[in-house]
């Protein structure tokens, strides 16, 4: 089969350059559609389910609320366990799920779960999913402070409520329209709310309670649709508008007639500006701030992402009322640059260590350029097989490369054919056909043991394809990385490596000494003499060796 290859991808060499030529052409496109991450994710496949129970205590919150929810997940399909939280006010339910599961499949389920047991919770309380994020979905951080000595356009000082109202209503949505972000959670500073205080005395003094109050201001603040009128062949909508617009309009709502006189919210309570209970804050440089988390959505780019909320939280700086500012705390951006400098530097200094390494012993620039053109060619046929893969380019998957590995079985291939072709055209030029045939032949002689060294490196890393769980998930985008490495290297030395021999080498090759190699051999000539007449000492001292390291290997610890 090797024998029909070899003979083909001779026979057709300008196919072969023009395949090679598509092959790069397509790494360099899927280059640029390359997840790109710092690590693999290794976070499993899990939904969350959240309740908020504003006054429950935690033992009635996991009696009334947490129970009968997590009871309902039970028997999901590929449902691998759950586990749950119950705080004063709050009920939290993991729900985790076999890896693979799809994620919105996954939710549905969930989904569908929560409707059935909603006759079982409390009335009035709704549970709600988390977003659709992963434990590594924290790309963005950020914080929303004052300057010192800034004022409103009233001239009050700027409070923990005013940087709340203007991260909730000026930053939040700007940020949630950046495609790739699934939630932006915020922490600190006082929510606003409108607060109507009433007065005990004035209720008793006009016999009202706290149940009318309440339900005058759902009767008088809602507008009202009523109807439309068809005019000219149009339609001329009606409606009532009755939504309070400020706080002097709560106050007019009439809660009741008293004698012909009416009563209205600001006879018996006091309407203003309140804050939302709260249960945390969050300091900068020992001053509150509002400090908010940006979730990436599963699945997305993280570089990409966060390169694009960067992007708009610069226009949202312009869009701020005058003494509120934005400070950036944390962007994935800069660890995902960082970590992608490390593998960039690794990946570099190792090809041109490579490079300089084929020149000085290939002896031949034109068999040294060949052998090195294996590397760009084979990482880019790898780029394409991440990302038909879906493995991200991350300090895991790009850090095991080894180009060394790479271009082994080329080295064998070119250094065999120039010492073939050597032999035979040390002074006349060759025809094409005999040129042809000792290329054909010095190839057939060493492909075997070539990627049969090949095959036995790629087995080594068929059982980390076994791993499950976290395991699995950091590993797998290491072991599919090199495998596909070393398979587009085995491919490119049978078919691109003999072609390109046939092309490069028309004419006569003059083998040099190479003072490297005659160096190499001087000194080891002694060496294995003396190794072969002490052999059994040789091998005493090899098994010594292994028995120290799997004695010291045993006091190893783990991690």
């Amino acid at each position: 089969m090797l024998d029909v290859v070899i003979r083909a991808a001779l026979n057709n060499r300008g196919a072969v350059l023009f395949l090679i030529c598509l092959l790069a052409g397509l790494g360099v496109w899927n280059f640029f559609r390359l997840p790109i991450d710092a690590v693999p994710d290794i976070t499993n496949v899990q939904v969350v389910v959240n309740t908020t129970s504003p006054g429950y205590t935690p033992l009635e919150v996991e009696q009334r609320i947490t129970f009968p929810l997590e009871t309902a997940m039970s028997g999901l399909p590929r449902l691998q366990n759950t586990r749950s939280l119950s705080r004063y006010g709050l009920s939290q339910i993991t729900v985790v799920f076999e890896d693979g599961t799809d994620i919105y499949f996954a939710r549905q389920l969930v989904t569908e779960r929560i409707s059935s047991a909603a006759g079982d919770l409390p009335a009035g309380l709704e549970p709600t999913l988390g977003p659709i994020a992963t434990g590594l979905g924290e790309i963005f951080m950020f914080t929303v402070d004052a300057e010192p000595g800034a004022l409103n356009a009233d001239g009050t000082p700027i409070t923990p409520t005013d940087l709340r109202t203007a991260h909730d209503w000026i930053v939040k949505p700007q940020l949630l329209r950046v495609p790739g972000v699934a939630e932006v959670n915020p922490a600190g500073g006082f929510k606003k709310e409108i607060l109507v205080a009433p007065d005990l005395s004035r209720l008793l003094a006009f016999d009202l309670n706290y149940q009318d109050i309440v339900q005058a201001l759902e009767r008088n603040n809602a507008n009202r649709g009523a109807g439309f009128i068809e005019h000219n062949g149009a339609q001329w909508l009606m409606r009532i508008p009755g939504q309070a617009e400020n706080m002097r309009a709560i106050e007019a709502i009439v809660v009741k007639q008293s004698n012909g006189i009416p009563v209205r919210i600001g006879d018996v309570a006091t309407v203003s500006i309140g804050q939302e209970l709260r249960s945390g804050a969050a300091t900068q440089n020992g001053r509150e701030v509002v400090m908010s988390t940006v979730f990436m959505l599963i699945g997305e780019n993280s570089r990409t992402v966060s390169q694009a909320i960067a992007e708009r939280f610069a226009e949202i700086k312009r869009s701020l009322p005058p003494g509120v500012q934005l400070n950036a705390v944390y962007d994935r951006t800069n660890l995902i640059n960082k970590t992608l400098n490390t593998v960039k530097t690794n990946l570099l200094e190792g090809a041109l260590l490579v490079t300089i390494i084929l020149f000085l012993f290939l002896g031949n620039v034109r068999a040294a350029l060949l052998t090195a053109s294996i590397i760009p060619i084979a990482m880019l046929m790898t780029v394409t097989g991440m990302v038909q893969s879906k493995v991200s380019a991350n300090l895991m998957s790009l850090g095991a490369l080894d180009f060394g590995l790479i271009v082994d079985s080329a080295v064998i291939i070119v250094e065999n054919c120039m010492r073939r072709l050597g032999e035979k055209s040390a002074r006349d030029q060759l025809p094409l056909a005999e040129r042809l045939e000792i290329v054909f032949s010095a190839t057939r002689e060493v492909i075997r043991p070539a990627l049969f060294g090949v095959f036995i490196i790629t087995a080594v890393y068929i059982p980390i394809f076994t791993l499950t769980g976290i395991e699995g998930k950091m590993f797998h985008p290491m072991a599919i990385t090199v495998v596909i490495a070393l398979l587009s290297a085995m491919a490119l030395s049978v078919i691109f490596v003999p072609a390109s021999m046939a092309l490069l080498f028309r004419r006569p090759v003059k083998e040099r000494r190479n003072p490297l190699v005659i160096a190499s051999r001087v000194l080891y000539k002694p060496v294995l003499k003396l190794a072969l007449r002490l052999r059994w000492l040789v091998l005493l001292g090899a098994l010594s060796l292994v028995l120290c390291s799997v004695w010291y290997g045993a006091k190893l610890g783990f991690e």
